[in-house]
């Protein structure tokens, strides 16, 4: 007769609870040798127990316990205590989810009054402008927005469901409050940033308008110059390189005028993304940030369209020669190549026009590496706020926190800790994985025996670490997604040819 005891410690609300989610799937290793056929029938069997089922037994112990008790009518200080405490929170907890819609639902509607007054006349050329040109700053105020019509279902009380099974608590805890601690830390880091630009404004606006000289007198003026002489050691087109060289430095000419002209606004430009900053968190500071790069940038991505358009429809006029010179024409309604006779003339025109654009192509190839760099740059640093704008949305920073404060509360899995085996009047400790020689020889002797045994096991969980939690928690939910957004499109597209940023 062979009895088996688990001891476990009851799941409580904020200290532990147990779950069978394991971070790390095992694939079985191989085994050269053949198995009998027995070991795969066992294999195939279903297991007898339920250890789900039996998880959530124990998550439930608790909650069954205190319902018992209640049931039953034991009136102990502690429990009395308990009842109070628990109550007074809950009626705090239901007057703050009365308080913050309140303010939250207030808030969204002096918003949505004030987009309402701005867009008077949506159909005028200036309000679509203005939407595509702030399009990343509209769209974190409608996160923005979202978050505070969100606080109802974040304060909600969550039914019975929730609250009788330890697990059940604690997810609804984690996703509960997802969203505050989020908003919490972009206003953090807004206030630090707002700060931080409020006492160096000057300073600053100083710097960024230095840069931007520089940038356009040590980059863009001394790369088109450079283009139009004998980059490298290519022998370019003079007349085509002269040109081109001309037409990018009237753009930069133009634009450096007008930066020259507004750049007194620069300053209170800062203050107001301080300003921003302070009042709704980092993010929309940052998504203004980006737009502003795309207006500031402006001259470059309509060079690079300029250039690239020229480029592509070099390009498509050579591949339209090549099939001429082959005797192929392309067919638009089978999408194929379609053999064809082309006359004397068609052939003598083609080879005209052939070799000035062959021996042109390296000249606005030149043209067109140059200005696609400088755009790719331009994308990537537009990507990268946008990365970090999504990071500060998706961080789970109360997980991060409790995970710091309780790592119990973020089981992975269950193993059994053998705590001791009795069999007859001779009782084993089996803390330590080695058993002494005189047990295993008893072991040996009685073997085979029909006698009461009985072993005591405690119930232990795995726990994740920082990084798995972080992985678990964030990474297959959000920062799988920051891939797959319009900013890589953006960045294919600046370096494709034939379009510009200007269409993303």
């Amino acid at each position: 007769m062979f009895t088996y005891v688990v001891v476990y410690e009851i799941p409580v609300y904020g200290v532990h609870h147990f779950s069978l989610n394991l971070w790390k799937s095992y694939k079985p290793v191989k085994d050269p040798v053949m198995k009998p056929k027995w070991v795969n029938e066992l294999e195939k069997n279903q297991p007898l127990l339920d250890l789900d089922t039996v998880i959530l037994a124990i998550n439930s112990a608790a909650a069954a316990r205190l319902a018992l008790e209640t049931r039953v009518g034991f009136k102990r200080s502690i429990s009395v205590f308990f009842n109070i405490s628990s109550r007074s929170i809950a009626f705090m907890w239901q007057v703050l989810a009365i308080f913050v819609p309140t303010i939250s639902t207030l808030f969204y509607i002096a918003l949505q009054l004030f987009h309402n007054v701005s867009s008077f006349g949506s159909k005028t050329w200036i309000y679509t402008t203005s939407a595509r040109v702030f399009c990343t700053t509209w769209t974190q105020i409608q996160i923005r927005c979202c978050q505070i019509l969100y606080w109802p279902i974040i304060l909600q009380d969550n039914g019975l469901r929730s609250h009788s099974c330890v697990e059940y608590m604690e997810n609804t805890a984690l996703h509960r409050h997802s969203m505050w601690s989020s908003l919490a830390v972009d206003l953090l880091l807004g206030n630090l940033m707002g700060l931080a630009l409020l006492v160096h404004a000057e300073s600053v606006c100083q710097w960024i308008l230095t840069f931007a000289s520089v940038i356009t007198n040590e980059l863009l003026r001394s790369g088109s110059v450079w283009l139009m002489g004998v980059p490298a050691g290519f022998k370019l087109n003079t007349e085509l390189a002269g040109v081109l060289g001309v037409i990018s430095l009237n753009a930069i000419q133009i634009w450096s005028t007008l930066w020259i002209l507004f750049s007194f606004l620069f300053i209170y430009f800062i203050k107001g993304l301080a300003l921003l900053g302070i009042l709704f968190g980092a993010t929309i500071p940052a998504a203004l940030i980006i737009d502003m790069v795309s207006i500031a940038t402006l001259h470059v991505s309509t060079l690079h369209w300029f250039i690239s358009l020229l480029y592509s429809w070099q390009i498509q006029a050579l591949a339209a020669l090549w099939r001429l010179f082959r005797g192929r024409k392309w067919n638009p309604l089978r999408q194929r190549l379609d053999s064809y006779d082309y006359t004397v003339k068609q052939h003598i025109v083609g080879s005209l026009l052939f070799t000035p654009l062959l021996l042109l192509l390296p000249t606005t190839s030149v043209f067109y590496m140059f200005f696609t760099i400088l755009s790719t740059a331009i994308a990537f640093t537009c990507i990268l706020i946008e990365i970090t704008i999504s990071m500060i949305h998706s961080t789970p920073y109360i997980k991060i926190f409790l995970w710091l404060m309780r790592r119990r509360r973020f089981p992975s899995g269950i193993w059994f800790e053998i705590a001791s085996c009795q069999n007859d009047s001779l009782e084993f400790a089996c803390h330590d994985k080695v058993c002494s020689s005189s047990e295993k020889s008893y072991r040996n002797n009685n073997r085979g025996r029909n006698r009461p045994t009985i072993m005591v096991s405690v119930l232990r969980s795995n726990f994740l670490s920082i990084g798995e939690s972080l992985l678990y928690f964030s990474f297959n939910c959000y920062y799988l997604h920051l891939m797959q957004g319009s900013s890589w499109d953006c960045l294919c597209i600046s370096s494709w040819g034939g379009r510009s940023r200007l269409a993303c």
